[in-house]
């Protein structure tokens, strides 16, 4: 029985100096990896951890209080942007 990969049908080119090309082959060979793995898997977790910082960020408990704070906070009049919501778009 099969495992449960999935087929890998997606490409990716990249343009690169010689020198750089040199040096992933090799970083991926210290990881006995071809480039395209050491590629993949670096890649992946450098995309994870950029996201990761977007969807979820730690506070002291003094920082957590003032974004409460802040978040429960009275709405505060933004005339400028009310105007700017209620103009019609110049795309309309």
């Amino acid at each position: 029985m099969r495992g449960s990969t999935k087929r890998r049908e997606e490409r990716l080119e990249v343009r690169l100096t010689p020198k750089a090309k040199t040096m992933l082959k090799r970083a991926a060979s210290i990881e006995r990896k071809t480039v395209s793995a050491f590629i993949l898997d670096k890649g992946l977790a450098a995309a994870a951890e950029t996201l990761a910082d977007r969807r979820e960020f730690r506070l002291s408990s003094k920082q957590y209080d003032a974004f409460v704070a802040a978040l429960d906070a009275p709405v505060k009049p933004r005339p400028r942007l009310e105007h700017l919501l209620k103009t019609p778009s110049v795309l309309e």
